[in-house]
């Protein structure tokens, strides 16, 4: 009798449950391969458009006014693409 039961309600009951657990994963991995891209990857850094372009004078890069790191010398602003930059121009004046 308890036989019976597992061998008819048991084991297909946990038989089913791994098997819906199996498609719902793989339904997921497709998912996921099939997403537009930018669904899949995190979004990106939002940058300001247009404003004034500076050169940076330890590397040579452009940067906008707007977003770039900046250091007063000698009375005017100089621009930098990086913390890097700025630091090296820091060591050579």
């Amino acid at each position: 009798m308890i036989r019976a039961f597992f061998v008819e309600i048991v084991f297909p009951a946990i038989v089913f449950l791994l098997l819906i657990s199996l498609v719902k994963s793989v339904l997921r991995t497709f998912r996921s391969a099939f997403n537009a891209p930018s669904e899949a990857r995190p979004d990106k850094p939002v940058v300001q458009a247009g404003g004034e372009l500076k050169k940076d004078p330890v590397c040579g890069t452009y940067v906008s006014t707007a977003t770039s790191l900046s250091r007063v010398v000698g009375g005017q602003a100089v621009y930098f693409c990086s913390e890097e930059c700025r630091k090296k121009f820091q060591r050579r004046g």
